[in-house]
């Protein structure tokens, strides 16, 4: 990031120069999904650049006639769009893909809507786990969160059914082998709780598949309930109901920003109506999460 950056390079709403970026990174900066999922998109054949199928090391450069999922992309529109993140607090029987068969609600359901943009969830959380699921329109930082080479720490509360001693925890900082290679908490404490069943908080820096869950199981004990309650340097705000959200402001996204080496960008204004509609959009979103996560909990059991 710049020392000191100047107004133009703070300035999210000037037009700039598309210089023959790689397709995934202008895509992910267009919002429309993180640059890994633009990568399948692009091995499937799904992305054309001037009537021609794109690779992965096309790039684009501005006045070139973009389509994707035989929809055209406004290139122009790219680096004059809001940046905007959400935090959301997860419930628990609420799952973080777009759609799902079983008919589970979805974190989706119940964001704010968007016009040409889309929310992409940075990393998820299994059905059974609640709390802190960071959500943006910007697919570079999403992918950039997301990606190992980053380091982005993670923080969860965990409470515990069993046993837990010194040595455990040592094993658990130290490193133990699972299915898919050596997994370990970079921090873990004690945070209360009586007899068998303890709070614990847990770090780890990656993203793994039920990753937690699985280190604490790997030593005969069992995870009853699950939150996370940091993701970098945002926290879970004590404020914030279960199935709530609500926008970072600028200087939040910039930090976030600052943690993936990304440029800092600077506010859109918005008008008296635009947020009387985001706090009425937002009020209404999360009374209806809470409910249909209820609704879901009762009808899909854990698993």
């Amino acid at each position: 990031m710049t020392d000191n950056p100047s107004n133009e390079e703070l300035d999210s709403s000037k037009p700039v120069s598309l210089a023959g970026e790689r397709v995934q990174k202008v895509l992910a900066k267009a919002g429309l999904a993180s640059r890994r999922e633009i990568e399948r998109w692009v091995s499937q054949g799904r992305v054309q650049i001037n009537g021609e199928l794109a690779q992965l090391g096309s790039r684009i450069a501005t006045g070139d006639n973009v389509v994707v999922n035989g929809k055209p992309v406004k290139l122009e529109d790219i680096y004059t769009q809001d940046y905007r993140v959400v935090v959301y607090s997860k419930p628990e029987g609420v799952i973080c893909s777009n759609s799902d068969p079983e008919g589970r609600p979805t974190v989706f359901d119940h964001l704010p809507k968007l016009t040409n943009q889309r929310w992409i969830s940075v990393g998820r959380l299994d059905i059974n786990t609640s709390g802190l699921l960071i959500l943006t329109t910007d697919g570079e930082l999403a992918n950039r969160l997301m990606h190992p080479s980053y380091e982005i720490d993670r923080e969860y509360a965990v409470r515990i059914n069993g046993e837990v001693d010194d040595a455990m925890l040592q094993r658990l900082k130290e490193g133990v082998f699972l299915d898919d290679g050596v997994a370990k908490f970079t921090d873990v404490r004690e945070f209360g709780g009586e007899g068998r069943n303890k709070w614990f908080h847990a770090v780890v820096m990656e993203g793994r598949n039920r990753e937690v869950r699985r280190l604490w199981e790997s030593q005969g004990v069992q995870v009853s309930r699950l939150k996370r309650v940091r993701y970098g340097c945002i926290f879970l705000p004590s404020r914030l109901k279960v199935g709530a959200w609500e926008e970072l402001n600028y200087k939040d996204i910039n930090q976030l920003r600052d943690l993936v080496k990304l440029s800092p960008v600077r506010a859109q204004r918005k008008t008296t109506q635009e947020k009387k509609d985001l706090a009425r959009s937002r009020t209404k979103a999360s009374n209806k999460s809470v409910r249909s996560a209820n609704k879901s909990a009762r009808k899909f059991p854990k698993r």
